[in-house]
């Protein structure tokens, strides 16, 4: 397992190189909802790797390459692909609010509509997001996959100190020939603190430390008007920490399960670990 861990964490450092220097910005916890967003023709390169180790011997991993855009200070486009995943029995779940835990070709688009300074150096800020996912498998736990839309959002507080934010979101998945893939309702709350002594000015290491709690209720899916063994409903807590420095953004974590309830036909989850490594830049 650990060598799975390490080979994953080596894999997602392997990022392009060379262009415009910029502060990173537009990223917050790994797994949770969040607000930021790009600025105006701001692009972030974002490398992904998720690990889901279950009983006895299941695990999942997948590795995804997102790629974001933002058209204003307040729009954001973004699309991510799978490079690799390996499968298992556990039960399905969208892991990361801006990248599901599925083998599908997916885009988000973002748009902050709310944004308010509060006191000296914070804000608060609300951002909804919609999008959907196309599936690269023909077949998913037994059933046809088809499309999906996704509805989420996210509000919260930000400032130099202190950021708390509470999101959700619905992925709804279309019929295909008579099978249904289960909807998946997602909840999430995040706090984060950065101490005294990491509160530097711009162009300083920034190192911001999450305590990040998801809960999920994924519905049963339907094959051929049979209900699917696919029904799970989850909560998972756990530490996450993010590192800003100039172009340049690494984040990772880990969740344990504070509650699940899944088919007894399916393998309980023991923990989750995500990284991700994140390149920006700005359009010339």
């Amino acid at each position: 397992m650990m060598k799975q861990i390490i080979l994953g964490i080596a894999t997602t450092g392997l990022v392009a190189l060379g262009s415009q220097s910029l502060r990173a910005a537009g990223h917050g916890p790994v797994f949770g909802a969040a607000t930021p967003t790009l600025g105006r023709g701001g692009w972030s390169l974002d490398q992904a790797w998720t690990l889901r180790s279950g009983d006895p011997a299941a695990s999942e991993q997948m590795l995804k390459t997102m790629v974001s855009f933002g058209i204003t200070e307040d729009l954001q486009l973004s699309g991510s692909v799978p490079i690799v995943m390996r499968t298992s029995d556990l039960a399905m779940t969208r892991m990361m609010s801006m990248m599901s835990s599925a083998r599908d070709v997916e885009g988000l688009l973002a748009y902050r509509f709310q944004r308010r300074t509060i006191g000296i150096g914070g804000r608060q800020e609300s951002t909804a997001y919609i999008g959907g996912s196309v599936p690269l498998d023909a077949t998913r736990a037994g059933m046809r996959a088809a499309p999906s839309l996704y509805v989420g959002g996210a509000t919260g507080y930000a400032s130099r100190a202190h950021y708390f934010w509470i999101g959700g979101g619905l992925d709804h998945f279309v019929e295909r020939q008579g099978d249904r893939l289960g909807d998946s309702r997602v909840v999430s709350v995040v706090y984060g603190y950065r101490p005294p002594p990491l509160r530097t000015e711009a162009g300083k290491p920034d190192l911001r430390f999450f305590l990040e709690a998801t809960g999920e209720d994924r519905q049963a899916g339907r094959h051929s008007g049979m209900v699917m063994p696919t029904a799970a409903r989850t909560m998972f807590v756990g530490p996450s920490a993010l590192l800003l420095y100039k172009q340049y953004g690494v984040e990772g974590g880990v969740l344990f399960p504070a509650y699940q309830r899944v088919d007894p036909r399916r393998a309980q989850e023991r923990f989750r670990v995500a990284v991700n490594v994140s390149y920006f830049f700005w359009s010339k």
